[in-house]
């Protein structure tokens, strides 16, 4: 009646002789908490690469920062190549623009003009929008591919720019540069009123003439706003 049962085919593996059971107490050891990962008091090999990235960083030589070359000791001054503009040594020479297309380069322009107007002494203003052979020049001159303005030239000295002439300025130095020209003897010229141009004779300011031959031709006395250096106050 009753069927026998069959005999369980579920052996009990066998382990190698050398196997070794851990008992409860070992559990800790065979299982560390998360909190204390095995390898947690060890940096990374990244954190290690970065610590390394820094420490060369931290060794490597800096250059050190050159001041201009107008804030320079006179041993210095006698390394570097002086820049002239010449037939200007009794005066003062400003390369700036009055067109407010760029305004931080208009502002420079403005405050490096009301610097040098405060020393009465004179300035030759030139305003590279009424005439761009100011540029040309200007390029000959410094030979650099590309020039900011202001640009100022003290007694046919280059001195520099914007910066330059606020840090001498701030410094005290600027006055030094300045002293040795003569001060202005005249007030604003009558025949330019302080613009250092007037209209064209030859064309009235057109910078067209008419020919007979050839119909409407440029002048080539006067510049491309039609206008010339005042003679009176050049």
């Amino acid at each position: 009646m009753w069927l026998q049962r069959k005999k369980s085919t579920n052996r009990v593996p066998s382990f190698p002789p050398n196997f070794s059971c851990s008992s409860f107490k070992d559990i800790q050891k065979l299982f560390p908490s998360e909190s204390n990962p095995p390898h947690s008091s060890k940096p990374s090999i990244f954190h290690r690469v970065r610590l390394a990235k820094s420490i060369l960083r931290a060794w490597a030589p800096r250059p050190a920062a050159l001041p201009p070359p107008e804030l320079n000791d006179k041993a210095s001054q006698s390394e570097i190549p002086t820049i002239s503009l010449p037939g200007t040594e009794n005066r003062i020479v400003v390369f700036y623009t009055s067109l407010r297309v760029v305004r931080s380069t208009f502002d420079d322009c403005k405050d490096v003009l009301s610097i040098l107007r405060g020393f009465r002494v004179s300035i030759d203003e030139r305003d590279l929008a009424m005439d761009s052979k100011f540029m040309d020049e200007l390029q000959d001159t410094l030979k650099w591919k590309s020039i900011s303005l202001p640009r100022v030239f003290i007694g046919g000295r280059y001195i520099g720019g914007g910066d330059e002439i606020r840090k001498l300025h701030e410094a005290g130095e600027l006055k030094k540069y300045v002293e040795a020209l003569p001060p202005v003897v005249n007030g604003v010229c009558d025949s330019c009123g302080g613009f250092r141009f007037v209209l064209c004779e030859e064309c009235s300011g057109s910078h067209k003439i008419f020919c007979e031959k050839g119909g409407f031709r440029s002048c080539t006395a006067c510049n491309e706003n039609g206008l010339i250096r005042c003679p009176s106050c050049r």
